[in-house]
């Protein structure tokens, strides 16, 4: 028990480590100005800034328009790229011909299409929700894709020659082991849906963190930029440590690719 909260607080004291020596790193730097306060402001410009828009709630508002629209993208795009996958993978003939086009739309999906899609939708909800479908939905299909594929077709017969069926083939075999990879994909699209997320932000819509930083750089109000540039760090930091790294190995875990060391 002793050795396991140790374990805990060097792990922590490990990940705290690097922040604390940026932070102190920038508290010099303000304090000697070597840079003007409209490039680089003290680190307790920033944090009153922040404390500010606390307590007035347009940093909520913000943050809650930008984690809305990640939800609700990931509540529209996991489960079709899941399903689409795996249907596409289940056909040995058809999954060949998809994978190269899925890797295609994989490459451009996101940022890439913010030109085309306020030309398409204009300004507006709708094209800053089909920028994350686009990031989100190909990263996820495309590694249910190759999860299915890279599964052995030896486990699959021996499913056949123990009597199992189709349906035992797929929920005890092939979705099993995709897993790792689908969880995998989730991960990725939802640091790769956060930068399509601020990107489409500051020029589609008029809420958001994004719009927050494109905002107030055109008052060249650089702390508030810098408290909208940290919130999405601990926003994405949160997400990823207590939601997705759990799940993530849980699922390789679960499957036997790794081994608990508990």
């Amino acid at each position: 028990m002793i050795s396991r909260w140790r374990g805990s607080v060097v792990t922590v004291g490990r990940g705290t480590a690097p922040f604390v020596v940026i932070l102190i790193a920038w508290a010099l730097v303000t304090r000697a100005g070597v840079l003007p306060a409209i490039f680089l402001p003290p680190l307790g410009d920033v944090a009153k800034t922040a404390w500010q828009m606390f307590q007035d709630g347009s940093l909520w508002i913000n943050i809650g328009a930008s984690v809305g629209r990640v939800l609700v993208s990931l509540v529209i795009s996991v489960p079709l790229a899941v399903g689409l996958g795996i249907f596409v993978g289940l056909h040995r003939r058809l999954s060949p011909v998809v994978e190269p086009i899925a890797g295609f739309f994989n490459a451009l999906s996101g940022i890439a299409w913010l030109p085309l899609a306020v030309t398409w939708f204009g300004l507006g909800w709708v094209s800053v929700t089909f920028i994350m479908f686009n990031t989100i939905f190909f990263l996820v299909f495309y590694n249910t894709l190759v999860g299915i594929r890279t599964v052995p077709r030896i486990l699959e017969h021996a499913v056949r020659t123990l009597g199992g069926s189709r349906r035992h083939i797929i929920f005890h075999v092939l979705i099993p082991g995709a897993m790792p990879n689908i969880v995998t994909g989730i991960r990725m699209s939802i640091g790769f849906g956060w930068r399509a997320l601020i990107a489409a932000e500051m020029i589609a819509t008029s809420t958001g963190l994004g719009f927050l930083i494109y905002n107030a750089s055109n008052f060249h109000q650089t702390d508030t930029i810098l408290v909208g540039i940290v919130t999405i760090g601990i926003l994405w930091l949160l997400t990823d440590r207590l939601i997705l790294q759990p799940v993530e190995r849980w699922t390789v875990e679960r499957w036997g690719l790794v081994s608990s060391s508990r």
